[in-house]
């Protein structure tokens, strides 16, 4: 038997188009943005320290730190996300209990409240009591809408922490060893170190179409906004590495 869950589910991905994906586009995006550009900067940061170039210090100590910044800083981000939707959550849940205390314990002034608030936003005032008279009768659905119209929270409840840090984690392995890959496969000399280049340029764009097909957007705005941010970020970093050749 089908849930109401699974339902709705089907519901979102055959009318909405809402994919897995798109689910977590922003730990994706933000995660792989950041593990691209983390591991780039170690690789960068030994070439410009190098005066000779990355040869000098060797291809192995580049893959010994790019692979333990890699998988240190995947967990802190994964980790960091959990505890961030976790904060989320019980912040809400503490703000919407007082709400439902002032609900409870002061109605007038929350009736107020809702008028004005519902007057804001086009209705008349004859529509705006009626609309609270009937929210009134419904203290979760009341504590709901002035969580939302007053406080300006949005819900968090539908978001998963475990699997958002998860998903956080993953995107920063991902993305994050492409510009390792190269030390994998060549030895260590300036080529190799161009090629790294060109590898985090190329996860910068790719990580911009994945964005730009989960929005849906201008395809010129996604990718080069992603490439823009990232490729500014690992220019630092490896003039960071050149101030100290």
């Amino acid at each position: 038997m089908i849930t109401s869950s699974e339902k709705m589910a089907e519901h979102k991905g055959r009318e909405h188009h809402i994919s897995p994906v798109a689910e977590f586009i922003k730990q994706i995006i933000y995660g792989g943005n950041d593990g691209i550009v983390t591991t780039f900067a170690v690789v960068a940061g030994f070439a410009g320290a190098g005066a000779g170039g990355i040869a000098e210090i060797g291809g192995i100590a580049v893959l010994l730190f790019g692979l333990a910044n890699l998988f240190a800083d995947g967990a802190a981000m994964g980790l960091g996300e959990f505890l961030s939707a976790r904060s989320e959550q019980d912040l809400y849940h503490s703000v919407r209990e007082k709400e439902l205390f002032e609900i409870k314990n002061n109605p007038e002034m929350e009736r107020i409240e809702a008028i004005e608030m519902l007057q804001d936003r086009g209705f008349s005032l004859n529509h705006a009591k009626e609309m609270t008279d009937i929210l009134e009768h419904y203290p979760d659905h009341y504590a709901d809408f002035m969580m939302a119209y007053e406080i300006q929270m949005a819900d968090p409840n539908g978001e998963n922490p475990i699997l958002n840090g998860l998903a956080t984690f993953l995107a920063f392995l991902c993305f994050g060893i492409i510009p390792l890959l190269p030390y994998f496969i060549f030895d260590a000399n300036t080529g190799t170190f161009q090629i790294s280049i060109f590898s985090t340029f190329f996860a910068l764009t790719i990580l911009g179409f994945l964005r730009f097909w989960v929005v849906r957007q201008n395809i010129f705005r996604s990718v080069g906004e992603t490439v823009l941010v990232g490729g500014v970020c690992a220019i630092v970093a490896y003039v960071v590495g050149l101030a100290f050749a």
